[in-house]
């Protein structure tokens, strides 16, 4: 079993609850819990330094502001840049959302090895995550549908939101911006550029003007 494990919630009494599960249910007791992105990054930092690197991060998608000024602000922008120092962390989300499109792009575009839906039955489903990831296995919450359209692309409402902001007139940069003020996540400039080069492929576009007039022409802005 994975022997030091990072858990990453903005909620002290979820943290604490996942802690005293996995130490309960799979005899991990190396286990540190950070309230915020950043501090949990120079976790992952420290920890490669000193030569004692954490096997496992468990993360939520979202993190609510408050007074403290933060670089990392999703849990996503944390698994990137934890990724970025250490690309063999296992990664599992521990979160909210469950539209199926948006989980589905986790997995196909930033690799991640677990999705659990929090619920009811949450905890016990983290628990068989940890223990699926271990052995080399996904794992997605069995609420979760993950049989979506191959062509998620076109359908999806954030690749939608995407393509009217650059009909706009505005750069992935400035879309980075706009999506992290109104607290949409992925929302790193990467990640829209991952998505622009996908839809280029999806539509044999050959640029983004190229690629606006293909859509505008088959009605799908």
């Amino acid at each position: 079993m994975f022997k030091k494990v990072l858990i990453a919630e903005d909620f002290q009494d979820t943290n604490q609850g996942i802690a005293d599960t996995l130490r309960d249910k799979l005899y991990i007791t190396a286990i540190q819990e950070e309230l915020y992105c950043d501090k949990a990054y120079n976790r992952v930092k420290f920890a490669l330094t000193q030569g004692e690197p954490f096997d496992l991060l468990i993360t939520d998608l979202f993190f609510k502001e408050d007074h403290v000024e933060r670089k990392y602000t999703s849990g996503l922008e944390l698994i990137q840049a934890a990724r970025g120092i250490q690309p063999n962390l296992k990664v599992i989300i521990n979160s909210m959302e469950d539209n199926p499109s948006k989980i589905n792009a986790l997995f196909k575009e930033e690799g991640i090895n677990a999705y659990v839906c929090k619920g009811r039955n949450g905890l016990m489903e983290l628990v068989k995550a940890v223990q699926e990831v271990y052995h080399n296995r996904t794992f997605v919450s069995p609420e979760i549908d993950l049989n979506v359209s191959n062509n998620v692309f076109e359908l999806e409402e954030f690749d939608l939101m995407i393509l009217q902001s650059l009909a706009d007139g505005l750069t992935k940069k400035e879309i980075s911006e706009r999506l992290k003020k109104d607290n949409i996540s992925p929302n790193s400039e990467s990640t829209i550029d991952k998505r622009v080069s996908k839809l280029f492929d999806e539509f044999g576009a050959k640029n983004t003007n190229h690629l606006i007039a293909k859509l505008i022409r088959e009605d799908k802005i």
